[in-house]
């Protein structure tokens, strides 16, 4: 039997004393896509630091890759899963390599260096986000969408088995995000499993195989895009009436 990659029972996430998700129990094996979808404040990157192992939960458990998040060290953690944050700081000067190279430390020793092996797979990174060439830049120089490539490309050079990327899109131009989701896609359709925090409910519908809606009153739903990523549910979930328009190849949903 295939064991999940990620596997929350009974997860209830709160913050501030507001219940943002109640009774979770969410499931995510090799190979699937899944999109956390919601509004501003429903609890989207607290539930994906929680199951990332950053932050308790209030209840319930969380295992990755069938060991239990609590009781796994972070290193051990890290070698299963990557999480790339909502924002990066950079307080200190660094080059694009070095700071893909950091991707590599869950599988160094505690005195090793990069080797050769290393500096090829961040390189292979960085090519597929698109900054083959920047290796040298200093990261401060950076444009806010290169940063947030370089960011995924340090994720791609850890290698994890579990990808949870919170607003893997933010800052990207409409190429960059159409070119990032189709990266991500093929790390799913090659056995990774792919959790993104999304804004565009088109792009989960397109991209994703499941979907995550969290309401930020504690109630959630999950399950295939088809089933859940529909004008109704969206419309509760946005707070706004949305039409989905039929003809195209994948389905958009606008603001009625």
């Amino acid at each position: 039997m295939t064991t999940a990659l990620l596997e929350a029972s009974g997860l209830d996430v709160a913050i501030g004393g507001r219940m943002l998700c109640r009774g979770l129990d969410w499931r995510v094996m090799p190979g699937e896509s899944w999109a956390i979808l919601g509004k501003n404040g429903a609890g989207k990157s607290t539930l994906l630091a929680t199951v990332a192992g950053l932050l308790p939960p209030t209840a319930g458990s969380v295992a990755v890759g069938g060991r239990a998040v609590a009781a796994t060290k972070a290193r051990e953690l890290a070698l299963v899963r990557g999480y790339l944050p909502q924002q990066s700081h950079d307080p200190f000067a660094s080059t694009v390599l070095e700071t893909v190279l950091v991707g590599r430390h869950p599988h160094l020793g505690r005195w090793d260096w990069e080797s050769a092996a290393d500096r090829r797979i961040a390189e292979n990174a960085l090519a597929d986000v698109g900054l083959a060439g920047f290796a040298t830049r200093d990261v401060q120089t950076l444009s806010g969408g290169e940063r947030q490539r370089l960011g995924i490309a340090a994720l791609l050079a850890q290698e994890p088995r579990l990808y949870l990327l919170d607003e893997p899109l933010a800052h990207l131009d409409l190429n960059h995000q159409v070119a990032q989701m189709e990266l991500l896609a093929r790390r799913a359709a090659a056995g990774a499993g792919v959790v993104a925090v999304l804004h565009d409910p088109g792009f989960a519908a397109r991209y994703c195989r499941q979907a995550l809606l969290l309401y930020g009153d504690g109630d959630w739903c999950a399950g295939p895009v088809a089933q859940i990523v529909t004008a109704p549910n969206l419309s509760r979930l946005y707070g706004h009436p949305l039409r989905r328009l039929d003809g195209a190849p994948y389905p958009v949903f606008i603001p009625e």
